[in-house]
């Protein structure tokens, strides 16, 4: 009898899942444990170690056996996806048994013929290799870094050559690559990386390969499940109802002596070298204000006289309760009730590193050490280097030029002082003459400058947010209700709705592509920009697809409008800076791009999954057609996760010699993959094809992109803390 109720299918099945589940949960331990005992000790004994290996090398193997007894060969484009996931394991493997790893240091003209591998041991080259030359390349006019450059001989008696080795630009020789990682401080010597994997990374990358094809066919497959659910007869349309725009007002009251704003807007118009990058002196008023006040105009004075205000009528501002302070221990050792300080409040008594920041912020102002608005050029570097009336500055650039600097900006505040705004327009126009003549050559242009500009009076997405949060939520709720009650769509409201969306739309469009222009690469560098590309593909993905199925409509403006407040979480939003060498890449855009469209898509699921779970205790054949648009959603988004994974490790690859190094970061968007990708196999889990309990999945699983956006930057760190 016992014999008898014996089922191997089902003991594969729960075998592979059983498995897969235990490695997320080993996953999510390793990188609590990572956070606590270090990198090292988790890399030693969890994701480097044999029973891990052992414990893939199950899954795979079960997998590979219940794939075979379902018959998976007969559907092959299913069967070529699941391959592919095998072939890079066993890349994987080939580098685990094989790979090697290390670092090679050079000093110049002195050859080398070993490096350093991963585990502290020296290992030879059948060659050698010498380092010609290094030099750090500059953003024009700045001293902030755009590549590393390494000139390098590799030297064999059988073959060498001469190469050039810098950041996202690699040497390959004999099966080894070089990338570059570091360099000595004198300039004298480079650190190199050292990879030895050439059978690993082959696999690897051909499993990429086959993913990528298989995915793409999937969807165009006529029998997939995909194209099954795009024919479900619970696809009929609905709709969103209502909407509430809220009135935005703000009060005026007496501030503090500051310069008209025709004065301000000249001020604003010298350029300044800020931040590692030359920009208009606007961008630094927008961030002092923002960054004192968390607002981007104190009372009725814009930014630009905000940071006349205090540089040059300090007086009258040092006593205005501005400063927002957001620790309340800080409040407490300041001795203030609301959240606002004076700069009189601040006494001998230590604050947050936060709080300290604001009160020297103001006092780098106030004494004009942040206004490097003065450019001349060095003579010893070749390079043109930008001052402030505080610099030291050196002898060679004349006395003429040097009293020029230390004391325009003192004449400028006594002609602020006397009202003699004529006069102090002249000698800022006068300055921005000076800036002209010394640095023509890396001025950014007119047209970029009027650019930056616009773009700092213009962008303003924390009203929008609010604003598309209240429509959002007020349809998301009506919505509910009328499908509850049977209630006919209201046509009209729905065209209101898809014109606001398409509003916005176009206000983001406009912004990104501003931002873009300005900083000289795709809005894909760090939180701010990712949080505003989620928004942006919300807005698209929704105005694309509502008609399918209208409540798409308040799940949009849920979904935008919570991406842009998010990515105004912090002080300020991000000054726009020059990007790291690492990450001047296309990969990383589209990498970025990927992974922004597959968590779009994973909070349009789990905003469906709370109204589903409602709709299900009053209304099944709604919850029914939740559930349907959900999993639309599940195939694409699951691709494009994985697509951008593996795109991110192809530029790793590219940049750092490993296309995977278990950091926190890369690790949950694994874990975030393999969560989702059981709802994918709903035959396999026939109790995930009941609506309340996908809808319960889809919110419980969004969890997982939370951790792995938000949880690792701010909890568990790691490489990809910049994102």
């Amino acid at each position: 009898m016992l014999f008898a109720t014996f089922n191997p299918m089902k003991v594969l099945k729960y075998t592979s899942f059983g498995l897969l589940a235990l490695l997320i949960a080993i996953m999510v331990t390793a990188t609590v444990a990572e956070k606590i005992y270090g990198s090292r000790i988790v890399s030693q004994y969890v994701y480097h170690s044999w029973w891990f290996v052992a414990l893939w090398a199950a899954t795979a193997l079960s997998a590979s056996i219940f794939m075979f007894r379902q018959k998976l060969y007969r559907k092959p484009f299913a069967l070529a996806l699941h391959a592919s996931f095998l072939l890079i394991l066993l890349g994987a493997f080939v580098t685990w048994i094989s790979g090697k790893q290390g670092y090679l240091h050079l000093r110049l003209d002195t050859p080398v013929n070993y490096f350093e591998n991963s585990e502290g041991h020296v290992e030879f080259f059948p060659f050698s290799v010498r380092l010609n030359a290094f030099q750090v390349e500059h953003y024009p006019g700045t001293q902030t870094p755009i590549d590393y450059v390494s000139e390098v001989s590799v030297l064999s008696p059988r073959d060498s050559l001469c190469a050039t080795i810098s950041m996202n630009h690699i040497l390959k020789f004999r099966g080894y690559r070089f990338y570059q990682a570091s360099y000595d401080a004198d300039l004298g010597g480079s650190t190199l990386s050292v990879s030895h994997d050439p059978w690993g990374i082959r696999l690897t990358y051909a499993g990429y390969l086959l993913l990528l094809l298989s995915m793409i066919a999937f969807f165009f497959d006529h029998d997939s499940a995909f194209r099954k659910l795009l024919r479900h007869p619970a696809l009929r349309k609905t709709v969103c109802i209502a909407a509430l725009l809220p009135a935005l007002s703000y009060g005026f009251a007496a501030t503090p002596t500051a310069p008209p704003a025709q004065v301000a807007h000249e001020f604003g118009n010298l350029h300044v070298y800020y931040n590692g990058r030359i920009c208009p002196l606007s961008t630094l008023a927008q961030d002092f204000c923002l960054k004192i006040t968390k607002k981007h105009h104190y009372r009725n004075i814009d930014a630009e006289q905000f940071l006349c205000g205090w540089t040059f009528f300090y007086d009258t501002w040092k006593e205005e309760p501005l400063i927002y302070i957001k620790s309340k221990q800080d409040r407490k050792i300041l001795g203030i009730e609301g959240k606002r300080a004076r700069l009189s409040d601040l006494g001998a008594a230590p604050l947050s590193p936060r709080s300290e920041e604001s009160f020297a912020l103001l006092d780098m102002v106030a004494n004009q050490g942040l206004f490097r608005i003065f450019p001349y050029f060095d003579s010893t570097l070749q390079t043109i280097r930008w001052a402030s009336p505080l610099d030291r500055l050196p002898a060679y650039i004349g006395q003429d030029t040097a009293m020029f600097i230390r004391l325009s900006l003192n004449y400028l505040n006594e002609l602020l002082q006397q009202r003699d705004y004529e006069n102090a327009i002249a000698l800022i126009r006068k300055i921005g003459v000076w800036q002209e003549r010394q640095a023509t050559q890396v001025l950014p242009s007119k047209a970029r400058f009027a650019a930056e500009k616009f773009y700092n009076n213009t962008n303003r997405p924390l009203p929008v947010a609010i604003i598309f949060i209240l429509i959002g939520f007020a349809a998301f709720i009506a919505y509910c209700r009328r499908m509850a009650a049977h209630r006919e769509p209201n046509h009209r409201l729905e065209q209101l709705l898809s014109a606001l969306l398409c509003a916005g739309l176009v206000y983001l469009s406009c912004m990104l592509a501003v931002r873009a222009w300005v900083c000289g690469h795709l809005p894909f560098s760090n939180g701010y920009e990712t949080m505003q590309m989620i928004a942006w593909f919300a807005l698209l993905a929704t105005l694309l697809f509502y008609r399918r199925t209208d409540f798409l409509l308040p799940l949009g403006f849920l979904v935008s409008g919570l991406a842009m407040m998010v990515s105004m979480m912090g002080s300020s939003n991000p000054q726009i800076t020059p990007l790291m060498p690492v990450l001047s890449s296309p990969l990383l855009s589209i990498h970025v791009m990927l992974v922004m469209v597959s968590y779009t898509l994973f909070a349009f699921m789990m905003l469906n999954g709370f109204a589903g779970l409602w709709l299900n205790l009053r209304h099944k054949d709604a919850a029914l057609r939740l559930s349907v648009v959900s999993r639309l959603m599940l195939y694409p988004a699951v691709c494009t996760l994985a697509a951008g994974i593996f795109v991110g490790a192809v530029w790793a690859n590219v940049s750092w010699g490993r296309y995977w190094g278990w950091d926190p970061k890369e690790v949950w968007a694994l874990i975030t993959l393999l969560v989702y990708s059981f709802a994918l196999h709903e035959k396999s889990l026939p109790c995930l094809n009941r609506p309340a309990l996908f809808h319960a999945f889809a919110i419980a699983a969004f969890l997982c992109v939370l951790i792995t956006y938000f949880g690792v930057n701010f909890l568990l760190g790691g490489m990809h803390g910049y994102v």
